[in-house]
């Protein structure tokens, strides 16, 4: 517990304070920059917190631009360096719109140009080199879109593994009566849940139910018509709004779909 520290919010009373900080045997400190290599705190100055991400891949570039290398060298160096460094934090937050744009810039630059201050043309924009090989790109990474496939993926981790306890926290937190499709942003959540509510688009149209038992489908609702170009259904009963479950469409006892109600 020496090792450990504390950082109060400042609506802490002092008296809960220290007797916090009596009980656990730990020390207060004002602010932490950061954890585990991400930073604790994200105010409204969002690109100033993930800065440091562009100096970590300008240092990397700079060290490269004074030596011949070949398109296959620069290719490899791109891919496997200079676009994985912001990986890591980008399967937590969403990273700022302009960054995004200033890192695919400074790899198109190093990509065309040389030497440190030689300014060669840009024959083919970063959209179309970050298409597949397949499509006549160069399979760079687009990294607003791969911000968005982590940020999905942790997403999908919460919906299936319902027991971790990241999963307990943001439930009691943002959607106590609902599911995780169900939940949306408020004014005051942290920027981490903001994060994955940016990808809930996402996650909503690629994402179809798998029947079961059919007790947790809303037949009105829900995506879970397989082979079927909308996976759901389009046009519901115009005398009032089902609240039907897919259950309810299942004869129990043949287990079978009951095709004289549908």
């Amino acid at each position: 517990m020496e090792k450990s520290s504390v950082l109060f919010s400042s609506n802490t009373p002092v008296t809960q304070k220290e007797w916090i900080k009596s009980t656990f045997g730990v020390k207060e400190v004002v602010c932490f920059e950061t954890y585990l290599g991400l930073p604790t705190m994200v105010g409204r100055a969002k690109y100033q917190a993930f800065a440091y991400l562009k100096d970590k891949v300008w240092r990397k570039l700079q060290g490269w631009k004074g030596k011949l290398l070949s398109r296959v060298g620069k290719e490899i160096l791109i891919k496997a360096v200079a676009q994985s460094i912001p990986t890591y934090t980008m399967g937590v937050f969403l990273l700022p719109v302009k960054l995004c744009d200033e890192l695919n810039q400074m790899c198109a630059r190093f990509w065309w140009g040389q030497a440190e201050n030689e300014r060669k043309i840009h024959w083919k924009s970063w959209g179309l080199l970050s298409q597949s090989k397949k499509k006549g790109g160069m399979g760079f990474r687009d990294l607003r879109a791969f911000n968005l496939a982590m940020l999905a993926k942790q997403g999908w981790r919460l919906m299936q593994n319902q027991e971790s306890l990241v999963y307990k926290c943001f439930k009691h937190r943002y959607f106590p009566k609902c599911s995780f499709l169900e939940a949306c942003d408020s004014t005051n959540s942290s920027y981490v849940w903001k994060s994955l509510m940016a990808t809930m688009p996402i996650l909503k149209q690629g994402s179809c139910w798998r029947v079961g038992n059919g007790a947790s489908i809303n037949v009105m609702h829900d995506k879970w018509i397989t082979n079927y170009p909308t996976c759901k259904v389009l046009h519901p009963p115009d005398e009032q709004e089902w609240e039907w479950r897919v259950s309810d469409l299942i004869d129990p006892n043949g287990r079978c779909w009951d095709r004289e109600l549908i």
